[in-house]
């Protein structure tokens, strides 16, 4: 079945022409067409069921969409992860709405319910159905069976499904396929159950589970306590980060894809459905900040698991499986052409294995400000300690660093700054609770990475800090300096670094990681980075330079997608590039919403709580 609104693109709709719905242990994308073309049953990591977004051809998808319709819409509904594609025809006007169940008991095994319910809003309206699953990224072979009165039942090797649909389906190859009229007013419920039980649709089970769904995520985002100027962003970067957690274990992946490029046709193609301390730490932060604690604990018992299964040997590692596991080797699916020819795919990560001595940094951080609402306990402060001893003893070697270099080690400018963040905040926080502390060890520590900072990554004849020492090249993590308290906002090297930083790597409002590539040991450009660009808005607010500020965070915002999504990078023409949503760049817009929110309160001066 030819897909509609992907002229542009040939056989691909863009990246940015998507929105996710998902049940807190995996997501859907579905294209503004109709068609869902990446979804991995049962947990974010799991092999793909439909995965046309990286092989139109072989990787299978599910569509549902009007007829000769041309001008599709695209929307959530008020407060939730509900979405409705609108079709506008010549004759008519239908509406398809997208959603999964939320998955919130421990116990229950996930159901993984994609539910879509077809609609003849004005007129009337034929819609066209395709499911063409491929098990296991395309490996898999499987057996279709027709059930008179429930649908269909596809049955492989690595899985089964069951389709149930009062609408007649007609085997077509490898899937299935349906057309049907809908008058005005009349709805059709599609719905789809991996590993489900063989029975029959019942009337109004649909729209029960529509409104149990929508209920869960309106009583969640109600929770929040953010009253800013840009609540509908903020919300819905909120909501977008709740769908990339998996709730069994609390863990947060970094985005719900992999292998998105970060340059079509380029091999900076990465698995980013895996729980990055990093991100998970920062996206932490982000929703303490607007009042959504329940996350946060949860990742506090994921954290202090990790902690406790590290060893002295290799300690914690950058990255899990969103079951704990730090097994994630890295290898390609060379069967698979993808995302508009760019190879290679990659399951799994091979960063895995690389050492990033930021997190300590990072999770110190959202460990002090979850603590400021709700007092570790002493078994987690206990294991945290363990791990400090360890960076204690390593953190003057080279690393990754924050961007996962591929190029060769470095002692990394962000590392030792993050090195001080992780030994100031454990400081703080058994001074703040009295917890017992290697205090005269972490305080000379920390001296030491400061002057690691402003002695050797201070370069004097640009005027800047540089990405570690002896480099000439700047680094756009850097402007995270006035956020983590180790610079005033003021402080003139932070200042003539936030100017070196405006002219080399900032584009209007778009801001690249770093000046060159081919330092990082991969071939190929990227494109603009989105957290960075959000980054750049706090470093301005916190400067005081708060019209910018606001000039930049709002050009920020028109590069957001139709429903408010953002992937990780920004191309030259303006489209999505590289893993999608990302989790990064929607914490980052609600740490700069909110400050700036605060900055404009305060007659331009932002007052950090």
């Amino acid at each position: 079945m030819p897909r509609n609104g992907s002229v542009q693109y040939g056989r691909y709709l863009p990246i940015e022409e998507h929105a996710i719905v998902g049940d807190l242990r995996t997501v859907a994308l579905v294209g503004t067409d109709g068609t869902i073309d990446w979804f991995c049953p049962g947990r974010f990591d799991a092999p793909s069921l439909f995965a046309s977004l990286l092989d139109a051809r072989k990787g299978g998808f599910f569509s549902l969409s009007c007829r000769s319709a041309n001008r599709p819409k695209q929307l959530y509904l008020p407060d939730t992860n509900i979405l409705m594609t609108r079709f506008l025809t010549a004759e008519a006007v239908g509406e398809v709405i997208d959603f999964m169940v939320p998955e919130t008991s421990g116990s229950a095994p996930p159901r993984d319910l994609i539910v879509r319910q077809a609609r003849a809003v004005r007129g009337r309206a034929t819609f066209e159905l395709g499911c063409y699953p491929a098990f296991d990224y395309a490996r898999a072979s499987h057996e279709i069976e027709i059930v008179e009165g429930v649908g269909a039942v596809f049955t492989s090797s690595a899985g089964r499904f069951v389709l149930r649909s009062n609408v007649p389906l007609i085997h077509d190859g490898d899937g299935v396929k349906a057309t049907f009229t809908l008058d005005e007013g009349e709805t059709v419920d599609v719905v789809l159950e991996w590993q489900g039980q063989v029975h029959p649709l019942v009337p109004g089970e649909a729209d029960e589970m529509f409104l149990r769904t929508q209920e869960f995520w309106q009583k969640w985002i109600g929770q929040s306590r953010y009253r800013g100027r840009w609540r509908e962003m903020v919300h819905r970067s909120a909501l977008a980060l709740k769908l990339l957690v998996y709730h069994p274990t609390g863990a947060l992946v970094a985005a719900p894809t992999t292998s998105l490029p970060e340059g079509i046709g380029g091999v900076r193609n990465w698995d980013y459905r895996y729980a990055w301390l990093r991100d998970s730490a920062f996206t932490i932060y982000s929703l303490m900040q607007l009042g959504f604690l329940e996350e946060a604990a949860a990742f506090m018992e994921w954290l202090q698991l990790r902690c406790e299964e590290a060893t002295l040997e290799r300690d914690v590692m950058i990255m899990y499986s969103v079951d704990g596991s730090d097994k994630i080797p890295e290898h390609t699916l060379d069967h698979l052409e993808g995302y508009r020819g760019s190879r290679p795919v990659r399951i799994g990560n091979g960063a895995a294995g690389q050492r990033q001595l930021d997190v300590y940094g990072e999770i110190m951080e959202a460990v002090y400000m979850y603590n400021r609402e709700v007092p570790i306990s002493y078994d987690l402060w206990q294991t945290l300690s363990k791990r400090l001893d360890w960076l204690a003893d390593h953190w003057e070697e080279p690393d990754e660093g924050i961007w996962e270099v591929r190029g060769g080690r470095q002692r990394f400018t962000y590392s030792g700054l993050q090195t001080w963040t992780a030994f100031d905040r454990a400081l703080r926080l058994a001074r703040d609770r009295g917890l017992p502390a290697r205090s005269n060890k972490w305080q000379r520590l920390a001296a030491k990475a400061y002057r690691f900072v402003q002695q050797e990554c201070w370069d004097p004849e640009i005027g800047a800090y540089v990405m570690h020492p002896g480099s000439k090249l700047l680094d756009a993590a850097v402007l995270c300096m006035p956020m983590l308290k180790f610079s005033g906002p003021t402080d003139p090297r932070f200042l003539m670094t936030l100017d070196h930083l405006g002219k080399e790597l900032v584009s209007d409002s778009l801001v690249h990681r770093y000046a060159a590539t081919g330092h990082d040991g991969l071939e190929g450009e990227e494109g603009t980075f989105n957290l960075c660009s959000f980054w750049y808005v706090d470093a301005l607010t916190a400067a005081g330079r708060v019209k910018e500020s606001r000039m930049v965070f709002e050009k920020m915002l028109t590069y957001a997608n139709h429903v408010g999504l953002y992937a990780e990078e920004i191309g030259p023409s303006g489209e999505a590039l590289g893993n999608f949503p990302q989790a990064f760049t929607h914490l980052a817009l609600i740490s700069a919403a909110v400050n700036l929110d605060r900055a404009l309160d305060n007659n331009g001066t932002l007052v950090r709580p």
